[in-house]
């Protein structure tokens, strides 16, 4: 099970967008694990195969679900693993509905498998900004996501794909995996007006989409900036409810700022991707920890040290 950043807000600040914790929850919604046991019905995993997880468990029945947008249905907002009011994966033993049971093929790791999930995520924004063969991207922070969608971009087809983060060595990372640029961001030395400017001279031409990972409001105004008139931002990182944007840049230049929201029907291509070698997610694992030390991974997690992603 993997952690990331939605799992350290609700460990460290009890809340993370409209989750709330009120009561004691487990953790953990990156998760792959083996079937030990399977209802009468279920026909597509069986005792011993290992599966990638998908954590959302929708009621398949309202008109949103219907309409095939399931990521969206407000029941699933009650039972996503890991998220309150729900117990996550962080543990032994769990159930979980076979229907959102995916099968690993015997060369894909357990560990590739539980970062379907946030690959999923990745693959429902380029799908949903409609990243196309050629495009220019840019990518605003280099953490798991980023790193993620960097790689799917060039898997899509991206032509140059440039990247920005506030730690180096999560830069130098990206560019071992084949960012076309990285940018250090130091609100210090240039605005978010000015870093756009820098962004769009080094490419020669402002990026065609933009996929904001980073959920930081002058990170989310700079991708405004940078990217193209009539081109799109995939807002995936979630930060504070409320912040600041320049709308009215946004309007007059024709920037469809576009939500992300899980994902929907992405987890067969996610595991198609690792299985074809298109995108390697091996590199993206920094450290391992058994079930039993949990805790010590929060806390590396929160001190950002030891280049832990």
């Amino acid at each position: 099970c993997g952690i990331c950043g939605s799992d350290l807000h609700l460990w460290t600040e009890g809340h993370v967008s409209d989750f709330i914790l009120t009561k004691p929850c487990i953790l953990g919604h990156e998760s792959s694990a083996t079937v030990l046991a399977v209802g009468e019905s279920v026909q597509n995993v069986k005792p011993g195969d290992r599966v990638a997880v998908e954590p959302a468990i929708p009621c398949l029945e309202c008109d949103i679900c219907r309409a095939g947008r399931y990521n969206l249905c407000l029941f699933s907002n009650l039972r996503t693993r890991g998220l309150p009011p729900m117990d996550g994966c962080l543990t032994q033993y769990y159930t979980h509905p076979s229907r959102f049971c995916y099968k690993l093929a015997n060369h894909i790791s357990s560990e590739e498998g539980a970062m379907c999930e946030p690959l999923s995520v990745v693959i429902h924004a380029v799908r949903r900004i409609q990243l196309s063969v050629g495009h220019n991207v840019l990518v605003c922070g280099a953490g798991t996501i980023g790193l993620m969608s960097l790689l799917c971009a060039k898997a899509f087809g991206a032509n140059k794909v440039y990247i920005t983060d506030v730690c180096n060595s999560r830069l130098e990372l990206a560019k071992k995996l084949g960012a076309d640029q990285t940018y250090l961001i130091d609100s210090k030395l240039f605005n978010d007006t000015e870093m756009a400017k820098i962004i769009v001279n080094d490419m020669g031409d402002a990026p065609d989409v933009t996929l904001e990972c980073t959920g930081v409001a002058s990170s989310t105004c700079m991708a405004i900036y940078a990217t193209k008139d009539g081109g799109k931002v995939g807002i995936i990182g979630l930060g504070d409810n409320t912040i600041e944007l320049p709308m009215a840049y946004a309007a007059i230049h024709e920037i469809d700022l576009i939500g992300i929201c899980r994902y929907k029907d992405d987890f067969q291509l996610a595991l198609q991707l690792i299985s074809s070698g298109k995108v390697d997610l091996k590199p993206l694992v920094s450290h391992r920890f058994p079930i039993e030390e949990a805790i010590n991974a929060f806390k590396l997690m929160k001190s950002r040290s030891d280049g832990v992603l």
